[in-house]
């Protein structure tokens, strides 16, 4: 079902020891945590020229294909492999994860200057360059164990970038993040040892394209399909397991807020795609119903809590929980169209959102506040922050020639085909969407300057330097879609392939009860 097709040097172990290694020895090494910010960028850099080589190896065109493969023993009792590769999705997720990354050092660079005199140079970089690390090879694995041990052990650092680095209530809202995310761990190494007990009678490995060949009992892939779906539902965040960002984003640092939404919360859906239509394509159409009628509800509840919130960054946060419920409706609508959106879905939100939070994260800098109403005319005073800031949520919300257009067009054409009333529920979504970004921005930028405002100063060249490449980006995707589309096509085919499969097998058990 998947052909594996090997690569010639190893880059996919080298994009994940790099920063492990340079994260791990900041740490250690107090001489080097002075220049730990320096270091980290430098690494980051040489990321993205590896990542960028990886992408002219793969064929772009291939389908069913994990490419660029290693494959390594690593505990052959269990059956558990140092397995990579990557398809177009997973390659394009890493590309965002490790473009975003040196974006995020240079934003948080005077923050770290601060650390310095705190006690804490270069940890703060340091652990952006482990979480690096981990957002490779999860992105990367193909062994279902490997990316269980990265789904766990990304939590780590995190916890420490959340509670030791964050603001206001940074502890509780690192100890409430941490919770949700070890339930949802918890609730999946149920479904990886169930998946196991059965690997080692068939499969014999953990390896993806081994375990989509199980032939599973339907009330056991079900069951397994649930404990992996809630994991991913926790982590993309929807509705109702989603009460941990708003906390988490209010009091994180806009880079870590940009790590966590725009590529980490992706696993979830990138999960749904990767692991749960290949491994459990019969129960992924028995659930999808109830999944969409959630997706849907995440669509709305998230668009109007968005307007309700008087902190900036809740408010950022709220809008990616309707996102995410037009990327999992884009998933399991059962549509090549809406689900070739959906994966687009993910790289657009990425970019747009990183540029939300970082903006914002700018402006409450600047009032040493995260509350709307403090903001109002700021538009005369920084012009360029509310510009850019203006920018990012127009292509939050999809508007034409932004990156959100696109992936967001897609969705709901591909929606429409199948089921007219679950589109015709998303497009009120795309409604409300113009009102929790505009009633912001007239609450914040617009209207007569307070006394105490005027002497705020606008974006400096660093912050510029930081916006540019995501202004850019979404210019990009939004007027130059087609090699995105065309790029993230194959996975399409394939999974809805999965998807067809499962409803052929649902069918046939109908008949046969009946």
């Amino acid at each position: 079902m998947f052909e594996i097709l090997n690569g010639t040097f190893p880059v996919l172990s080298l994009l994940i020891a790099l920063p492990a290694l340079a994260g791990v020895l900041v740490l250690a090494v107090k001489p080097l945590r002075i220049a730990g910010r320096w270091i980290a960028l430098s690494v980051s850099t040489l990321e993205i020229v590896l990542a960028l080589s990886a992408a002219f190896m793969i064929d772009w065109s291939a389908k069913a294909t994990y490419q660029l493969a290693e494959t390594y023993t690593w505990i052959p009792q269990l059956g558990i492999s140092w397995a990579l590769g990557v398809t177009q999705l997973s390659l394009a997720m890493i590309l965002l994860a490790v473009a975003l990354v040196p974006i995020v050092l240079l934003a948080a660079w005077n923050e770290d200057a601060e650390n310095a005199r705190e006690g804490k140079a270069g940890k703060y970089a340091a652990l952006i360059l482990i979480l690096e690390a981990f957002m490779v090879l999860i992105f990367s694995a193909r062994d279902v164990a490997v990316f269980y041990f990265a789904f766990e052990a990304m939590l780590i650092p995190l916890y420490f970038m959340i509670g030791n680095f964050g603001r206001n209530n940074a502890k509780a809202a690192a100890v409430k993040f941490l919770l949700y995310s070890l339930a949802g761990g918890l609730v999946m190494l149920v479904g990886v040892i169930t998946l196991y007990v059965y690997a080692d009678r068939q499969a014999g490995t953990f390896l993806i394209e081994n375990l989509a060949q199980l032939q599973l009992p339907a009330a056991v892939e079900m069951g397994v399909f649930v404990t992996f779906f809630i994991a991913f539902a926790i982590k993309a965040p929807m509705v109702p397991v989603h009460t941990w960002l708003p906390d988490t984003a209010a009091a994180a640092r806009p880079g870590t807020s940009v790590l966590l939404v725009g590529v980490l919360d992706k696993i979830g859906t990138y999960g749904m795609i990767a692991l749960c239509l290949p491994l459990f394509p019969h129960a992924s159409v028995e659930a999808a119903t109830v999944i969409i009628i959630f997706a849907l509800i995440s669509v709305i509840y998230g668009a109007l809590a968005a307007i309700g919130q008087k902190d900036i960054m809740r408010l950022v946060s709220f809008t990616s929980v309707s996102h995410f419920g037009f990327m999992v409706l884009g998933i399991y609508i059962g549509s090549t169209v809406a689900l070739t959106g959906a994966m687009f879905y993910m790289v657009a939100h990425g970019v747009s959102i990183a540029a939300m939070f970082l903006i914002s994260g700018f402006l409450s800098d600047r009032g040493h506040t995260q509350e709307i109403s403090a903001y109002r005319g700021m538009q005369r005073v920084t012009p360029v922050l509310a510009g850019t800031w203006l920018v990012s949520g127009l292509a939050s919300v999809a508007l034409p020639g932004l990156s959100g257009f696109v992936p967001e067009y897609l969705v709901l054409i591909g929606t429409y085909k199948v089921s007219p009333a679950a589109a015709a529920v998303a497009v009120f979504g795309v409604v409300l969407a113009a009102l929790y970004l505009l009633m912001p921005y007239q609450r914040m930028f617009t209207g007569p300057v307070p006394a105490d405002k005027d002497k705020y100063t606008d974006l400096n060249l660093r912050e510029k330097v930081v916006v540019a490449p995501l202004l850019v980006a979404m210019a990009v995707l939004g007027i130059w879609a087609a090699p995105l589309v065309n790029a993230l096509n194959p996975v399409s085919d394939d999974s809805v392939e999965f998807f067809k499969s499962g409803m052929i097998t649902v069918t046939e058990t109908e008949r046969n009860a009946k």
